[in-house]
């Protein structure tokens, strides 16, 4: 589809009204496919294989907070009742109670979601962050583990890897439009937006997505990736979540196959920062500064809505396999291409694996 006049546009950009059961039930079916996958298989590992690995963290020093982790047993420990216990009560608290509740928001106040505003979407991903968190934070009580082995230490919430993340995320989505502007298909018309109202709108949209990083990066690169790995290995985990992530955006309007698969090389490209870094921190920051600059800075649509409150006014002219189109330019193949450039950086920054392969 082409944008005739090139002007990003909001006409037909509605959220289904019907979001929360989809929601609601993809929580059920990925609860499915989790047991489905991690079901029991090889024995424990035993005593002396635990005082071996203790010993060769031990001799190998607090490199990194995760590293202590970064000793890996060679077969998984048995999925038991204790281990399906602990997954069913994570997804209760972070699936089904949350989308419970904003469903039956929705139901009551007869909001559509059609307007894609800071005031509108801070809220609702603040509950989602903090239903994830709770669920997060009992199971580490259950399995008696600090946040820190979920690749979660809070005491780097907003610490030099957050920011690193987020001057990458930032310059990696001016990347996919300079190409555009440089080949004629994406300009700038207009600020939109001036004095108070420049930093009360950057204020706002920053909180919004830092709620929207949290809550996605806790979810599907979180405990629920630190409890796949030690079933099937770190990446065939990232690998089956990242698929899962790009699943979870499906009911966005406006979105598109490019758009689709991006979000699934995104996942990847978050789970490989964590598995170099060894924790979420960067990830967190790359992805919030990611959609702060689609949505806000350069006005252009973030899976198919267009942000009230944006400090540029933009458009596009082209096809909208190659500007993106309704999906905005993470549904460019442009997009793609930048993402494994970014890879290849990453690996270049950090050469050294931290996060295990397969946690204890």
């Amino acid at each position: 589809m082409e944008l005739g006049t090139g002007a990003w546009h909001l006409s037909g950009l509605r959220r289904s009204s019907g979001v929360g059961i989809v929601r609601l039930a993809l929580a059920r079916f990925l609860f499915d496919c989790h047991n489905l996958i991690f079901q029991e298989g090889s024995s424990m590992q035993d005593d002396s294989d635990r005082t071996l690995a203790k010993k060769s963290q031990r001799e190998q020093g607090p490199t990194d907070v995760s590293n202590r982790l970064n000793v890996t047993s060679s077969a998984p420990k048995a999925w038991g009742r204790a281990d399906r216990t602990r997954l069913f009560v994570w997804v209760v608290i972070a699936f089904l109670i949350p989308g419970a509740c904003l469903f039956a928001l929705r139901l009551v106040t007869g909001r559509s979601g059609s307007v894609f505003s800071a005031s509108s979407e801070l809220p609702i991903k603040a509950v989602a962050v903090f239903f994830v968190s709770l669920a997060t934070w009992i199971v580490s009580r259950m399995e008696k583990r600090p946040l820190d082995d979920y690749g979660i230490p809070p005491q780097q919430a907003f610490g030099r890897r957050f920011w690193e993340g987020a001057v990458w995320g930032f310059a990696m989505l001016s990347l996919i439009l300079l190409v555009l502007r440089i080949s004629g298909h994406f300009q700038i018309d207009s600020v939109a937006l001036t004095g108070k109202a420049v930093f009360v709108n950057a204020f706002a949209w920053a909180a919004t997505f830092f709620a929207v990083s949290l809550s996605e990066e806790f979810t599907f690169r979180g405990y629920w990736l630190f409890t796949a790995s030690r079933r099937m290995r770190f990446w065939p985990a990232a690998l089956f979540l990242s698929a899962v992530f790009g699943v979870a955006h499906l009911g966005n309007d406006g979105e598109s196959a490019l758009g689709i698969l991006q979000v699934v090389e995104t996942g990847l490209l978050f789970c490989f920062t964590i598995r170099r870094t060894g924790n979420i921190w960067f990830a967190v920051g790359f992805h919030a500064a990611w959609d702060w600059a689609e949505t806000f800075f350069y006005g252009t649509p973030d899976s198919g809505l267009l942000g009230v409150g944006r400090y540029l006014n933009t458009s596009v002219r082209g096809p909208s396999w190659l500007t993106g189109g309704l999906a905005g330019p993470e549904g460019s193949v442009i997009a793609l291409f930048v993402l494994l450039l970014c890879s290849l950086l990453i690996h270049l920054r950090f050469p050294t694996a931290i996060y295990p392969d397969r946690p204890l």
